[in-house]
Order: C-alpha cells, then structure tokens, then sequence
C-alpha cells in the first residue's frame, strides 16, 4: 500500500508545484512582481498557503522559478522553430533566430518578467544563470556550424558567442524599457544582423581570364 501512495504523492506535490508556477506567470506577467502578493497566487492556484511555503521559501523564490519557466519554455521555442525550418544555411537559422528572440522582448509575460522584473527582483546573476542554462552553448554549437560551412571566417566560436549574447542581452533589455518597444526592436534587429552579415569570410576576387 505504501509503495503505491508514494507514487500518488510525488505526482500531487508535482502538480500542485506546476499550478503555484503556472498561476505566478499569469499574475507576475498581469501585474507585476510588486502588485502580486501570495494570496493571490494560492487563490488563483487553489492551494493552500502552507502549499506553497512546502515548494517555495518566499515570493522571491517562487517568481525565480516562474522566471526560468518562461525563459526555457521561449528558448524551446526558438530552437523549435529553427529546427523546424530546416534551412541548408546555419547562419540564415542564427539571424532567424535573433529575429525570433527580439520579437518576444516586445510584449508577453518574457518581457515583464525576465526583461523587466527578473534583473530588478533577483540581480544581474539571474539573467547570467539563464544565458548559461539556455542559450550560450547552443549559440556556439550554432556558430561553429557556421565555421565549418563556411558562412563565418573562422574565428573563436566561444569568445563571439559571449560577444553576441552580450549583445542581445544589452537589446532584450532596453527594447521593453524603450518609449516605443517596436521601434526600438526594428532598429536593434537592423544592427545585429549587420554585424552577423558582416562576420562572413570576404569574397575572393575573380582571376582574370584572357582567351
């Protein structure tokens, strides 16, 4: 009998965790980390407040974890997107994907709270936690992709992708804090895809011919 009950438990602690994790997004995204208090959260949730203390050690805790949902649920769907495009070009999949990613620091609950309120509430660390987990080797896998097909001069894959990711990391978080985040996303994507375009390997002249 214990045997069984323990699987029913693990599985009722596991979805009470995803609803507190699923609520927090909806309302952080809504409102804003200050204006959501944790009755909210368990009301909206339907669990209890001891619930959410036996997952979570405070809101700052919680909004950590709803914090690296929606960062890894977008990161997912970057690669996702690219994957399924099944483009013969790496650096065509790169540019696409920069695009793709400075889209979502327009609007949605990636901006208010990774962008906007993750730095602000848990420090500049929590954004340098979720480039590690999320993007900075994929980029360099993407990079090197790049090297061997020629699309890139063959440069230190390691070293451009920490530039590059200081780079969209620099536009994700002044687009959301721009007077007009639309313009402002135009006009990063103008820049970075320029610099991308400008890494390829320079045309070979052409060898004169004479009949």
């Amino acid at each position: 009998m214990a045997s069984r009950s323990q699987p029913r438990r693990a599985e009722h602690a596991s979805d009470t965790r995803a609803a507190l994790v699923a609520s927090a997004r909806r309302l952080f995204a809504a409102q804003g980390y200050d204006a959501t208090g944790t009755e909210q959260i368990v009301a909206d949730a339907r669990v209890t407040r001891g619930a959410l203390y036996h997952h979570f050690r405070d809101k700052a805790d919680l909004f950590r974890a709803a914090m690296a949902e929606a960062a890894g649920m977008v990161a997912q769907q970057l690669v996702d997107e690219q994957l399924a495009s099944e483009s013969p070009s790496p650096l065509t999949e790169i540019r696409n994907g920069v695009s793709a990613f400075l889209d979502v620091c327009v609007g949605g609950d990636f901006q208010r709270i990774v962008l906007v309120d993750g730095p602000r509430v848990l420090g500049s660390d929590a954004w340098e936690e979720l480039v590690d987990s999320y993007g900075r080797q994929l980029l360099e896998e993407w990079l090197d992709r790049c090297v061997e097909a020629g699309e890139l001069q063959a440069v230190p894959t390691g070293p451009l992708a920490r530039l590059l990711i200081a780079m969209l990391t620099e536009a994700s978080l002044a687009i959301p804090r721009s007077p007009d985040p639309a313009t402002a996303r135009d006009d990063f994507g103008t820049v970075l895809d320029r610099l991308l375009t400008g890494l390829r390997p320079p045309l070979q002249p052409r060898k004169a011919t004479f009949s």
